[in-house]
């Protein structure tokens, strides 16, 4: 039988291990979570984004817990089912499109309005942490949210007309998110086609849509450089709004973890890290544009004057937003707050 100085020294040993070190004392996981998501293995939200966050925590914890993450919606499902399988605990952490799910976050669209943003990631992801608790949180009860961001915004990809006004659009099918994205479009003239991502390469060379918005970061898992000419944003990489995301964890899976535990996740979706996912998508959007431009496309900054008639054209989408919701919640309170918050995260 171990005697009890030994048994105290080995425990002291444990605890003075390095992380990397406890990891192996830690033979079986204490947690052991699913991570489901609906891009492939080799997309950068999965490969920059994902795989780090979910390893720091891994290790932090010591081995305590597990996360494995599971691409590609290969635990079933289609994507704009994310959020009901967390909810459900059919998963146990999801990242998703909010807009996958129309009309179960419309507080959090404020933040995918045109001329609300414009570039700043950063700014936007700081924003939402700050506006959560007061502003948001409502329609997350069912979840436990870990950490919201955005994307580098959207922009156009266009399969074969050169696109540099709201008079160019007129008629066109566009691939767009989320509710956000159909007012967009609208308001160019165009007709909007709600799709998930995946589905996109397949609608261009099909004809199904004459172009897309979404950012650059997807043009290198979709290879849309094989379907699309040219790529189209304002100066100073100004998009026409972008989309948020969530990753949640299922409620009574939280609810259940140890104290310590639940610190880890926060500790690791904090500021810091918020401010890491912002590098990471622009890193992977100029990744992106580098890309298509390399392989034949033509990337098309609009002038000022031309991104100020887009502007022009889209300011509407933000009053049709505030008159849609106000019976619902303050949205014009919203859009203020929403503002003096970016404003005030401005990098």
């Amino acid at each position: 039988m171990i005697g009890r100085r030994q048994f105290l020294a080995a425990t002291a040993a444990a605890v003075a291990m390095p992380a990397y070190l406890r990891q192996a004392w830690a033979q079986n996981p204490e947690v052991e979570l699913k991570l489901h998501h609906f891009l492939g293995p080799k997309a950068p939200a999965h490969t920059q984004m994902l795989e780090p966050w979910a390893k720091a925590i891994q290790d932090e914890s010591a081995g305590r817990i597990k996360i494995e993450i599971y691409p590609a919606m290969s635990l079933g499902g289609a994507p704009p089912q994310l959020f009901r399988q967390v909810a459900d605990g059919v998963v146990d952490i999801v990242w998703t499109v909010n807009g996958y799910t129309p009309g179960l976050f419309p507080r959090s669209e404020v933040f995918e309005l045109p001329t609300v943003f414009t570039n700043d990631l950063a700014a936007a992801n700081l924003a939402m942490r700050d506006m959560y608790d007061e502003h948001l949180a409502e329609e997350f009860s069912d979840v436990h949210v870990l950490f919201m961001h955005v994307h580098a915004g959207q922009a156009l990809h266009m399969a074969s007309k050169l696109v540099r006004s709201p008079a160019d659009t007129q008629g066109l099918k566009l691939r767009v998110p989320g509710p956000t994205g159909n007012a967009v479009v609208e308001a160019m003239g165009a007709t909007p086609v709600t799709m998930p991502v995946p589905d996109l390469p397949q609608a261009l060379s099909t004809n199904a849509v004459d172009g897309a918005l979404i950012p650059w970061e997807i043009i290198p898992p979709l290879q849309l450089f094989e379907s699309t000419q040219y790529q189209i944003e304002g100066p100073n990489n100004n998009r026409f709004g972008t989309t948020t995301f969530q990753v949640s964890m299922n409620k009574a899976r939280w609810e259940a973890l140890p104290d310590d535990l639940k610190e880890i996740f926060t500790k690791h979706s904090g500021e810091d890290w918020l401010l890491e996912v912002a590098k990471i998508w622009r890193g992977a959007d100029d990744f992106g544009i580098k890309m298509a431009v390399d392989k034949g496309n033509e990337h098309v900054v609009l002038t000022p004057e031309e991104m100020d008639a887009f502007n022009t054209a889209l300011a509407p989408v933000v009053d049709r937003w505030v008159e849609e919701q106000s019976g619902t919640f303050d949205a014009a309170g919203l859009v203020e707050a929403a503002r003096t918050a970016l404003a005030a995260h401005k990098s």
